[in-house]
Order: C-alpha cells, then sequence, then structure tokens
C-alpha cells in the first residue's frame, strides 16, 4: 500500500481538503507525507501591470511557509509522519505540474494527492489547470480532491 505520499499544498480551501484526505490515508496505511509548496511567480505576468518582483516574490515565499506550517502543524496533530519543502525553483515559469511530477520522482514518491481548485489566478484559463497537468503527466496514482466551489 502507500508509504511515501506527496501533498501538494497552496493554502486554499481545496488544499486544506488535499491535506484532510491525506491525512486518512496516511493513518490507515502508515505512510510518511511530504507538504510541499511550489514558489512560482508567472501568474504575475498575467495579473498585473507594474510591480516590484523582489516584493511579489517575497510574498509568495512568506505564504508558502504559512501553508507548509499550517500543513505541518495539522500532521503532527494527527501523529502522521510529515516533511515539508518549500520549491522556490520550478521547473520553468508556469510549470507547477511538471514541478510536482520531478519532486514526487525524486522523493520517490508512490501516491500524489492535491486539490482541483487552488490559486492560480487568470493564467489558469491560459495554461490550464494543475491538477489536470499532473493527472496527464504523472505515472504514479493521483488522488484529486475537488472542494464544493473554487476559491
Amino acid at each position: 500500500m502507500y508509504q511515501r505520499i506527496l501533498l501538494a499544498v497552496d493554502g486554499s480551501r481545496s488544499s486544506d481538503l488535499a491535506l484532510s484526505q491525506a491525512i486518512t490515508v496516511a493513518k490507515a496505511t502508515g505512510a510518511e507525507v511530504e507538504a510541499i509548496f511550489i514558489a512560482d511567480n508567472s501568474d504575475l505576468f498575467f495579473d498585473v501591470g507594474y510591480f516590484d518582483p523582489s516584493k511579489i516574490m517575497d510574498s509568495i515565499m512568506a505564504a508558502g511557509n504559512e501553508a507548509l506550517s499550517a500543513a505541518a502543524a495539522r500532521l503532527a496533530a494527527e501523529g502522521v509522519r510529515h516533511s515539508t519543502r518549500l520549491i522556490d525553483k520550478p521547473v520553468g515559469p508556469g510549470m507547477i505540474s511538471d514541478t510536482i511530477i520531478q519532486e514526487a520522482v525524486r522523493w520517490d514518491a508512490d501516491l500524489l494527492v492535491l486539490g482541483t481548485h487552488g490559486r492560480r489566478g487568470v493564467k489558469r484559463l491560459v495554461m490550464g489547470s494543475v491538477a489536470e497537468g499532473v493527472l496527464h503527466k504523472s505515472g504514479k496514482p493521483v488522488l484529486l480532491i475537488r472542494s464544493e466551489a473554487p476559491d
């Protein structure tokens, strides 16, 4: 059964629900969970005009650390072995799904868990969803968790 669960978090409602499911599976199988947050600023080029990239990236990193801290606290409270990783260098701009797949291979995950509606902005309309990309590209089982309503 599953022994290494890779959980992608982004602080969204769907991500919280994915965390709950990862906890359920981990407790049932004795699996370890690695929670990851991918700091990607490529949406900025679609969402804003003028900006200071360093301040925006600092904000993204802070949000990532907050999401990972919250996930770690819940995993610890449930007695689930876990680690967290903030990935600040995606495979390429906007290549979140590829980065998740790369991390799953690197960490030797045997299950990937993520929400279907994250915090990705208008770029999703142009590039497609992260969840779809992971589902189509992964050679490993993927558990997608859908929230009742997008964030």
